[in-house]
């Protein structure tokens, strides 16, 4: 009984001094950096953000998402990579130290959040946590989780608290980074709603008016809406609005589900580690110990609800997807974390080293190096063969990095590779991929780059299409290893004499 208004004037979440605050953002700096070394640096660290990246230096030189370069995503998140790389340059490392700062940003928002349920020191491991999950989970480079999550915990730690003297004025302030969260990936609507809701609800508990809670309800929605709604007005201003409405919105229901559905076996495995921590903490808190603050920790519960719906709401569901469930099973997990229980820092301490070697610390480090080296390799086979200007690089299937590596034009707005071999995205650019492709290959690309291994399933058409331009007109020139996967690069017979 004694320990808990010690717990409780903790749980305010305030550092002690400056030197304390700052204390924790070096370790936790410093953490993120070693958790996430094996990537920086690395263009091939992942995939989606090679186009990200892109996308970003090309916004530095007048180019606009939907219009000159095309994906699905929001502007918002384009918008942050041309930021990241106005600040650091065009070269990965840009993003992915400004990709850490918000690892950094969210550790530091979930240890906040733990000060609910834990001491500092139990905390100040939930941080740590969520830098070593972060990384398994996806975005151990840049992938758009590590930019919205921060944000979902910064809502979390707004409304959690309904009946906080400035309720209202944090909720308000909540929405609106939800609404710029929107602007990073649309997925968080339901986190964001779940949000909303429970703001409302504490402020019906507290006044009890319907007419009162609708025009609330009204203006939380607005704030909401405004970011996205300001992206579509510069885009209607510039004539540009269908292609935004239909990159935003249309496109996202006329991509084809997978076949295998949201769930397959292979991510029930991979969401082990998250799944014993949530069951864990449950146990410890219903039998073991009750959380000091019952509803904060039931807030977490229909919090982890709501990152579900987000993981879900796609059609096709991919495994960086789940990194959303990270923060809320962190936090549920901390009543089998507290270091006050009779093992002391053993659990927290173990965990802790557990997750740490699902990262394969080694492994990783190899394995990027080799995809260095295979970069390099095919970098340099590629740049003599392009140029700036007219003679470009197609990447049909392959790092889209190579673009930037080599200096090459881009022969199509639809850079990513993905938006012309998927099979998923047969009916969902606007255009059909085959005669897009015919148009490409029709310029007669000095260098076309293929990959033994296709992400997803391809579009047959387009496949064979290409398979037997290359085997034709083009002499392979290069096979380099990166990752899991054996790059190819085919050079056209006219570069070959030209060379000659």
């Amino acid at each position: 009984m004694k320990m808990e208004p010690i717990l409780i004037a903790e749980s305010s979440g305030r550092f002690r001094s400056r030197g304390d605050a700052l204390s924790v953002v070096v370790l936790l700096t410093a953490c993120a950096l070693v958790v996430r070394l094996p990537y920086l640096g690395d263009a091939n660290a992942d995939i989606d953000e090679q186009l990200y990246s892109l996308i970003g230096n090309a916004m530095l030189d007048g180019k606009l998402p939907f219009v000159d370069l095309w994906d699905r995503k929001p502007f918002g998140l384009f918008l942050l990579y041309a930021f990241a790389h106005a600040i650091g340059g065009p070269s990965p490392l840009a993003y992915q130290l400004f990709a850490t700062g918000f690892a950094v940003l969210g550790a530091m928002l979930t240890r906040q959040l733990a000060l609910t349920l834990v001491d500092r020191a139990t905390a100040m491991g939930a941080a740590v946590l969520y830098v070593i999950l972060m990384a398994i989970y996806g975005p151990h480079s840049g992938q758009t989780e590590i930019f919205h999550v921060p944000a979902m915990l910064a809502m979390a730690l707004l409304v959690r608290d309904s009946e906080h003297p400035q309720a209202i004025g944090r909720a308000l302030a909540a929405m609106l980074i939800g609404g710029l969260a929107l602007q990073v990936k649309y997925t968080v609507l339901p986190q964001c709603a779940f949000f909303g809701l429970w703001a409302l609800w504490g402020q019906f508990r507290q006044h009890g008016s319907v007419v009162r809670i609708a025009k609330l309800g009204a203006v939380f929605a607005a704030l909401g809406i405004l970011p996205t709604a300001l992206v579509g007005l510069f885009y209607l201003a510039i004539g540009e609005w269908d292609a935004f409405w239909f990159a935003n919105f249309e496109s996202f229901f006329d991509r084809l589900p997978s076949p295998t559905g949201r769930l397959v076996a292979a991510d029930a495995l991979f969401l082990l580690p998250l799944a014993a921590l949530v069951a864990l903490g449950a146990y410890a808190a219903l039998r073991l110990r009750v959380p000091v603050d019952k509803r904060s920790y039931a807030f977490y519960a229909a919090w982890l609800l709501a990152c579900l719906a987000t993981v879900f709401l796609p059609s096709t569901v991919y495994a960086y997807y789940y990194a959303a469930l990270v923060s809320p099973a962190i936090l549920l997990g901390m009543p089998f974390l507290d270091r006050r229980e009779p093992l002391r820092l053993g659990p927290l301490a173990v965990v802790t080293a557990l997750f740490f070697s699902l990262l394969y610390y080694g492994t990783r480090i190899d394995a990027t190096q080799r995809s260095r080296t295979g970069m390099a390799q095919l970098s340099e086979t590629i740049a003599p063969l392009v140029d700036d200007k007219s003679r470009c690089l197609w990447v049909f299937d392959g790092p889209t990095a190579l673009y930037r590596e080599t200096g090459s034009c881009l022969p199509t707005r639809f850079i990513y590779p993905d938006h012309l071999n998927n099979a998923l995205e047969r009916d969902a650019l606007g255009i059909r991929q085959i005669d897009e492709v015919r148009r490409i290959l029709a310029q007669r690309p000095p260098a076309i780059v293929t990959a033994d291994i296709p992400f997803t399933a391809q579009n047959e058409d387009v496949r064979a299409l290409v398979t037997e331009t290359v085997s034709t007109e083009y002499e392979l020139a290069l096979r380099a290893g990166i990752q899991a996967r054996t790059i190819s690069v085919w050079v056209h017979r006219d570069a070959t004499r030209a060379d000659d």
